[in-house]
């Protein structure tokens, strides 16, 4: 019938008021438009809608079904339009991200309590796994974006800046008392009872390209799946713990642990916040990395 949409809107608002001066003042329009745009819907469906008195309109039984029709579709809109506004004020929402164990504690939680305390309507969902399956997840759109560990691989649509640095540290407890003083070749240090994260992660990479620059492979005592646990392992004496510096503070700070010294170190890693250039980002994503510098 190609039926003026506007018209609709028109007559769900008179419906809904129960007057025709009621609804002009809802729509910013005059009463003698709103009076002629419902005269041109009931010539458009020949059917008469509402029926005219001193106290406003009502509806005719035609109008009544029309209207059982008409308000679910345009209080669905009203709804949409009030979910978009509080999506746009950061009311509502919701927030992918994905991090490590490490970037999660050491860079990325100081801005994520920042954000709750001042948008507790924005839900927050963590994705909580190494680099790769992190970059994994944002080229197939299921986080918003990611805070990762170096090196990063290529990637055209991938987006990075450095948001911090970390440095990769061996450390022992009492059971190698003995090489605190000394200085360690990597090679020497290869051959070490060494507890490490397990692969594939940007940190396993990273330790095994160390290792094959200065000569030597890395075959580790333990594979982990967490810092934590390394350092529970090296407490326990189990072995000597790869862990960032950060997460073995409070062991090296009492004593429990101490650092080993190396000939060559490996170099520090930068922490990445990634985007997939692919994927436009909900206003709660660009909020939060606006905060972070």
């Amino acid at each position: 019938m190609g039926v003026n949409l506007e018209l609709y809107k028109i007559f769900y608002e008179t419906a809904r008021l129960g007057s025709v001066t009621a609804a002009a003042d809802a729509l910013f329009l005059s009463q003698p438009a709103v009076s002629q745009q419902i005269k041109l819907l009931e010539q458009a469906l020949q059917t008469r809608l509402f029926i005219r008195s001193s106290r406003g309109v009502r509806l005719t039984p035609e109008g009544r079904v029309l209207f059982a029709q008409v308000a679910p579709a345009y209080e669905s809109i009203r709804l949409g339009e009030r979910k978009l506004a509080q999506m746009r004020n950061l009311e509502s929402g919701e927030l992918c991200i994905g991090a490590s164990d490490m970037t999660l504690k050491f860079c990325l939680l100081p801005y994520l309590e920042r954000f709750h305390s001042a948008h507790q309507g924005i839900h927050i969902r963590v994705t909580n796994a190494p680099t790769p399956d992190t970059l994994d997840s944002l080229a197939a759109g299921r986080i918003d974006f990611g805070v990762v560990s170096g090196p990063l691989p290529d990637s055209p649509s991938f987006s990075a800046r450095p948001v911090g640095e970390i440095q990769d540290v061996f450390v022992a407890g009492s059971r190698f008392n003995a090489l605190r003083g000394q200085t360690l070749t990597p090679v020497e240090l290869a051959r070490l009872p060494l507890i490490c994260l397990e692969g594939p992660s940007s940190t396993r990479t990273g330790l095994e390209r160390f290792f094959r620059i200065h000569g030597a492979e890395l075959t580790p005592e333990f594979d982990l799946a967490t810092s934590d646990l390394i350092v529970e392992f090296a407490l326990r004496n189990l072995g000597i713990g790869c862990v960032v510096s950060d997460f073995a503070r409070e062991a090296l700070a009492d004593g429990r642990l101490f650092t080993l010294a190396l000939s060559a170190a490996p170099p520090p890693r930068s922490l990445y916040l990634v985007q997939d250039e692919r994927f436009p980002l909900s206003l709660a994503a660009q909020q939060l990395i606006e905060s972070i510098p």
